[in-house]
């Protein structure tokens, strides 16, 4: 055997462990690509239509969950394609930069190819569900792909647009309960949201500037900020209001309010002292998720409003606690 041929034999075996490597890492970016880390929003959103629920069965929860799943699959769908039509302008932002597509790490043609894989699995978990409607799923679709063309760009309507999909989220919750919706609740989720989404913007207009992203250019941090109270006054105010009128809590509403109403604005002081302070905005999950004030606060309140809905639905439980 020639020296040539030994020294092709000994490296033709180790190629292979690199493109295995290469295969995993291409694999992970495609999963960064459908932002696994934001799949809390449907988690979260979807479920609460279960307050206003006529009953909580087996049928109920399955098809709630599968609304999840299917809001799911279609909110990554939409990240993938932005990312892709936001390419260019992501190179100008000094995170986004990083995101697989505007780095180069996964090639155009495949993340279109993700986006038809997740379009598929999206229709295949429609048809296969249980019967219900999907209209909310339809219209964010809908709206998504014209905020992705055009609805992005234009100042003030764009985050009302993307507050708008997390009501359509808790909207097709309520399709899949059969409850019937809470204009109240519609409210504080959509004006919440602003809240977050305004931190956001307010924290790219300070590290980044407007270049990234046109929209940008109708906005400042003065505007932010009077956006940013008055969206949180909003938001307060129709939660405790429906805490107060429309919430099926009682005997407890009393008591759940004694726990929200502190709570609540504890949390609310702290995002806002995060985004306005601290600067953390700049990612709304990660500034709650990662903040023990707010989180406690969000876990305790979510006890709560659990334990008086029980109560609620399951009075004869009162009833054996008190003998």
């Amino acid at each position: 055997m020639t020296a040539v041929e030994t020294t092709v034999e000994r490296t033709v075996p180790a190629a292979a462990p690199r493109a295995t490597t290469n295969v995993l890492a291409l694999a992970r970016h495609l999963i960064t690509l459908t932002r696994p880390g934001h799949w809390i929003k449907n988690i979260l959103a979807v479920p609460l239509a279960l307050v206003d629920a006529p009953a909580w069965n087996g049928p109920t929860l399955l098809r709630t969950g599968w609304a999840v799943v299917a809001f799911t699959l279609a909110s990554s769908l939409i990240y993938v394609v932005n990312d892709i039509a936001d390419r260019r302008l992501d190179r100008a932002h000094p995170v986004k930069k990083h995101r697989p597509i505007a780095a180069g790490l996964v090639p155009v043609p495949l993340a279109w190819l993700l986006a038809a894989g997740l379009a598929g699995l999206l229709v295949a978990t429609v048809l296969a569900g249980p019967n219900m409607s999907w209209w909310p799923l339809v219209v964010y679709l809908a709206l998504s792909a014209a905020y992705s063309r055009r609805l992005k760009h234009l100042p003030l309507l764009d985050i009302c647009v993307i507050a708008a999909g997390f009501v359509l989220r808790v909207l097709q919750g309520y399709a899949a309960t059969g409850g019937e919706a809470s204009g109240l609740l519609l409210t504080a989720v959509f004006t919440g949201c602003l809240v977050l989404i305004l931190g956001k913007r307010r924290a790219e207009i300070a590290v980044a500037g407007v270049s990234h992203r046109p929209a940008l250019a109708g906005y400042n941090v003065l505007l932010a900020d009077h956006l940013l109270g008055l969206n949180a006054s909003l938001a307060a105010a129709t939660f405790l209001l429906y805490l107060h009128t429309e919430a099926p809590i009682d005997p407890l509403r009393p008591a759940v309010l004694m726990v929200v109403v502190p709570l609540g604005l504890l949390a609310a002081f702290r995002y806002l002292q995060s985004v306005l302070v601290l600067r953390l905005g700049g990612d709304p999950i990660r500034a709650l998720l990662r903040d023990p004030m707010i989180v406690t606060s969000a876990v305790l309140i979510g006890t709560a409003l659990a334990v008086a809905e029980v109560a609620a639905r399951y009075p004869e439980l009162l009833t054996w606690m008190d003998r």
